[in-house]
């Protein structure tokens, strides 16, 4: 028998706000354990809580960025649930009626075709504690430093059929939150994570079968990874005659398996009910509008414009638009003079490269916009070979900013050898010194042309122009 997946996702986007959703205590990460946890986040009798408006306007933004219907009435609802981690016994979360309703993205996976995914809702909640079950032999430990973090729940429709999908549309999700601001995107400080909703149906069965959640994936390859194991999994419960009971699942990624949590809880095991706490948030048309005006380039316009205007392949394009940083500073080289093509081979390749190496952010660069625009100009009026331009990107990432790019070309003589009679010259003697060669070239054995050439570019350090040599060389001819 053959099976289809069926997949959707709830990603939780932590919001970049400098306080908690309910509370005035910090969100910044690496405090010491509970030292953020102030009486609000804990529940202590007598508190009341009080709504972010920053948190409420970063929901506007991002629901704004996926086409959605904006709810300027919603209302916050208790999630209740009892685990060490969540001190109050509740989470305040939005259930029936969310501030951004439907909407929908379009994701590509690596040699895969578009597809649409359809957003059921995102809502705004806080998060809880975090247990830690690894410190204390036998004994569970609590960090109550991220309870109130003012978190953006995103679900998707099960619209997912591959692990493939799956990752993608995380990443554009990841992609998106990064580009409207709304999150910084540090995976590995759980700035977002999601839980991966998993079912096998047979082939060309309309109905849903029986899904189990995975909890908690933290990373794009893991998702892949979590829910390719899932589906294995169900598939051989199901072809043995077995059920797939819904349940809560995690993944280990070390041993690349999932492994049963609890049982799922369904909605109405959480007895959810409008917080008396809180009044309905209601907002305004104005507001909207006005966030709606702020809303940066959104990664599809912009790779459509480094396709449309800038004639990047759609490769180029996907690449260079898919990281902000990343287009940032693309942006900043164009326009700062440097040809299109040019600065995106430099910038994942040779940049790329140099980042990787040093586990450096692109905004740490010591190679700025500018500087590789300088170096690309330079390489496009020929006082640079491809060698040499190789030459001097890594003295400008030795000196930084404030380099000068034509003192160092001059200091390091790295000018290329444009000198028709002195090439003539070199030329001349290497055809002396290998007349086979030469008349092997002659009678049309072409691959001699590319000995010939790097013979000149040794003798002259790679500063020769390969273009006037092959002139040069072909004339001899």
């Amino acid at each position: 028998m053959s099976w289809e997946a069926v997949i959707g996702l709830e990603i939780h986007v932590q919001l970049a706000t400098q306080s908690k959703i309910f509370s005035g205590a910090s969100t910044a990460y690496g405090a010491a354990p509970n030292a953020q946890a102030c009486n609000i986040d804990l529940g202590m009798p007598g508190v009341l809580p009080v709504l972010n408006e920053r948190a409420v306007e970063l929901a506007i933004r991002f629901g704004l960025a996926i086409d959605a219907q904006i709810n300027l009435y919603s209302i916050f609802d208790r999630k209740n649930y009892f685990y060490a981690d969540l001190p109050k016994g509740y989470q305040i979360s939005q259930f029936e009626t969310p501030i951004v309703g439907a909407g929908q993205v379009t994701v590509t996976p690596e040699n895969g075709k578009p597809r649409r995914v359809g957003i059921t809702r995102a809502h705004l909640e806080e998060d809880a504690g975090k247990s830690v079950h690894d410190l204390y032999p036998g004994q569970t430990a609590v960090d109550l430093n991220r309870t109130g973090t003012p978190l953006l729940e995103v679900v998707s429709e099960p619209d997912m059929r591959t692990a493939q999908e799956a990752s993608a549309y995380f990443r554009q999700i990841h992609t998106l939150a990064r580009y409207i601001g709304i999150c910084d995107g540090n995976l590995a400080e759980g700035s977002m994570r999601c839980d991966a909703n998993v079912s096998v149906r047979p082939t060309g069965q309309e109905a849903f079968g029986e899904r189990t959640e995975i909890k908690n994936i933290n990373s794009f390859r893991f998702v892949e990874q979590a829910i390719e194991h899932e589906i294995a999994r169900q598939i051989d419960v199901l072809e043995a005659g077995g059920r797939i009971h819904r349940e809560t699942r995690l993944y280990d990624p070390d041993k690349d398996e999932t492994r049963s949590m609890r049982s799922k809880e369904l909605s109405n095991d959480y007895r959810y009910f409008p917080d008396p706490d809180l009044m309905p948030l209601t907002i305004s048309e104005a507001l909207v509008e006005r966030i709606r005006s702020e809303l940066p380039e959104l990664p599809d316009a912009r790779c459509a414009r480094y396709g449309d205007q800038l004639g990047l392949s759609a490769s180029d394009a996907t690449a260079i638009s898919s990281d902000i940083d990343r287009a940032d500073f693309f942006d900043a080289a164009v326009s700062a003079g440097a040809n299109a093509k040019q600065c995106a081979n430099w910038i994942m390749g040779e940049l790329s490269a140099y980042l990787n190496k040093q586990a450096m952010p692109l905004s740490a660069s010591p190679v700025t916009p500018s500087l590789l625009a300088q170096l690309i100009a330079r390489v496009e009026d020929s006082t640079l070979s491809s060698k040499t331009a190789k030459t001097l990107f890594d003295a400008l990432w030795e000196e930084g900013p404030s380099a000068d790019v034509d003192g160092l070309i001059s200091s390091l003589n790295l000018a290329q050898m444009s000198d028709d009679g002195a090439l003539t010259q070199i030329i001349d003697d290497l055809i002396a010194a290998n007349p086979k060669q030469f008349e092997e070239l002659r009678g049309g054995k072409d691959k001699m042309l590319g000995f010939f050439v790097g013979q000149v570019m040794k003798a002259t350090q790679g500063k020769a122009n390969p273009q006037q040599v092959n002139e040069i060389i072909r004339a001899k001819l």
